[in-house]
Formats: structure tokens, sequence, C-alpha cells
């Protein structure tokens, strides 16, 4: 067992205050946008929140899965990452799940999904993904081309 060493009979770790990370939205907890202003609503609490803005949207008789990493203050997600993102969704549309999508380091849209559930799977892992690939490159940032 490891020993925790007190200082003045408290521990070292008592003190500390580490931030939490972005948490990643469950699929049930992603809100539905289909309205503008519940659109505007969400978009602005994650902004207040320092946020990934996700939700997702009706249109017509299928639906759509927006994010927005420019709701946050975060850095943007680089290349190597959207990669990762892309090929996801090159996947999502070679089976059909989806239709049409749009990458780039700081907002995806998919759309032309069947159901509403599967909109909220897909919104929520696509936001987990961009959380964890975010702090990700905090953690380990890429190092520079020399030129």
């Amino acid at each position: 067992m490891a020993e925790v060493r007190l200082i003045n009979g408290v521990s070292a770790c008592d003190d500390v205050s580490m931030p939490t990370p972005g948490t990643p939205l469950p699929a049930a907890l992603i809100p539905d946008c289909t309205k503008p202003e519940a659109h505007h609503a969400a978009y602005r609490s994650a902004k207040t929140n320092d946020a990934i803005f996700v939700c997702i949207a009706r249109q017509g008789s299928r639906w759509k899965v927006e994010l927005d990493a420019l709701a946050s203050s975060g850095p943007t997600i680089p290349d190597q990452a959207v990669a990762v993102l892309q090929s996801a969704v090159e996947v999502l549309v070679s089976d059909g799940t989806v239709t049409q999508a749009n990458i780039a380091p700081d907002y995806i849209s998919i759309w032309a999904i069947e159901s509403e559930q599967k909109a909220r799977e897909i919104a929520a892992a696509f936001h987990a993904a961009m959380q964890g690939l975010r702090q990700l490159y905090i953690a380990v940032p890429v190092p520079r081309r020399r030129a």
C-alpha cells in the first residue's frame, strides 16, 4: 500500500483543486434544436459554460447533428485528430447511416440521419470524441515541424 505523506496532519492532495475538463453529454441529454430559439438557447448555454456545442435537429423526416467547438475557448482540434473524425464520418456515409457531412477543426455537421435515436447516438459519440481529442492535444501537443 502506498504511503501518503501528511504535512501538518493534512494530505498533500487535500489542497489541490483540479479543473474538471469538459464532460461529454450522453445521448439522452443532447438538446433537440429543431426550433431556432432552442438552437440559440443551447448555443448560448454552451458559450456560457465554455463547452463544445452539440445538438440534433429534425430536417423533414430525417435528423441532423451539429457540433461547434468555437462555442468554447479551448484549442482547435489539430488536423491529425480531425482525420480520425473524418474517417468515422466516411464509414457512416459508406454504410448509408448518413448521406452528407461537413468536418472542420472547429465544426461538424452530419445530416440525413434516419431516426432521432441514431442522431443522438452519433451526436454523443462525436461530442465525446471532440472532447477527448481536445484533452489529448492539450496533454500531448503536436510537435511543430522545422522549416
